[in-house]
């Protein structure tokens, strides 16, 4: 019997290792954009006043809109959850709506 047919495949085919790593590059991606979203969000937080709102809230709907475009592309599409996990504000969400 040939030794090809008589080995099983590996786990560790190029196949594999090639899936993994890019699963792996996607939550790596997701995972920074989560973070930028968390950032733009305390720094709108934290800003009290109207004065410099305006780009507070346009850097958190990027942020929050880029997350959400990620999400979908990665196949998860309930922006329910994430608008409760990470608190968003009605503004920023219309502000993605306005696009």
């Amino acid at each position: 019997m040939p030794q090809s047919l008589s080995t099983r495949l590996g786990v560790e085919t190029g196949d594999a290792v090639f899936r993994h790593e890019l699963l792996e590059e996607q939550a790596q991606s997701l995972g920074r954009a989560g973070r930028k979203v968390e950032a733009s969000l305390a720094a709108l937080a934290a800003h009290e006043g109207s004065e410099g709102r305006a780009a507070l809230v346009k850097a958190a709907a990027d942020a929050v809109w880029g997350f959400l475009v990620q999400r979908e592309v990665m196949g998860f599409r309930d922006r329910n959850a994430v608008v409760a996990q990470y608190g968003i504000p009605r503004e920023v969400m219309a502000r993605i709506g306005a696009r």
